[in-house]
């Protein structure tokens, strides 16, 4: 067989005897690398560490990963300025965490022969988040409903990234920061 050293070097074609008793030398597990290879390939490695590094590369990938979620936001078309304010900051902090926003229109009654009315709020809603997303999708309608759905321009594991930025920032100017004051109607102790 083919044997690999410890730190990765080449040792050359050894009997197995000649590579059990090298493993057994350096205190190290003999690891088949590649069997189907012409003679196979093993290497002298700790198997126990190999597994714990490849088990927490494993982790940190999963730890860094996103899953694309698909926010949804309910509107109606006689929306209070307001409420339409408050709706939007919704939209906003779900297109700046990296999400999808599907934004629903819910006619009633006579609203539904004016499906205009609906498309004009979801255009203008559009064009106040056009910084943070893009329509993913066209408004169409759907029964009772208008649909509309929006794509954030940065990716999921930007958004993630820049939120951990922001949170270790903030740790930090709270640990360097002058220490909190003792409250006023207890005495400090000495």
């Amino acid at each position: 067989m083919r044997l690999v050293g410890p730190s990765g070097e080449q040792v050359g074609i050894v009997p197995l005897a000649k590579a059990l008793e090298l493993a057994q030398e350096y205190d190290l597990d003999l690891v088949e690398v590649a069997a189907n290879a012409r003679p196979p390939v093993c290497k002298l490695m700790d198997y126990g560490k190999f597994k714990y590094e490849s088990a927490m590369k494993a982790r940190e990938a999963r730890k860094n990963q996103a899953h694309t979620v698909i926010k949804e936001m309910k509107l109606r078309p006689k929306i209070d300025p307001h409420d339409y304010d408050t709706k939007k900051g919704h939209v906003v902090r779900f297109l700046k965490q990296g999400d999808k926003v599907k934004i629903t229109i819910m006619f009633r009654g006579r609203e539904q022969s004016r499906p205009e009315l609906g498309f004009r709020l979801l255009q203008r809603l559009a064009e106040d988040v056009q910084d943070l997303g893009f329509i993913e999708s066209n408004p169409k309608q759907d029964g009772r409903n208008m649909i509309m759905v929006l794509g954030p321009h940065k990716k999921k594991t930007e958004a993630m990234a820049e939120a951990r930025e922001a949170q270790a920032a903030r740790k930090a100017e709270r640990q360097g920061g002058a220490p909190a004051e003792e409250p006023a109607g207890e005495p400090a102790e000495a």
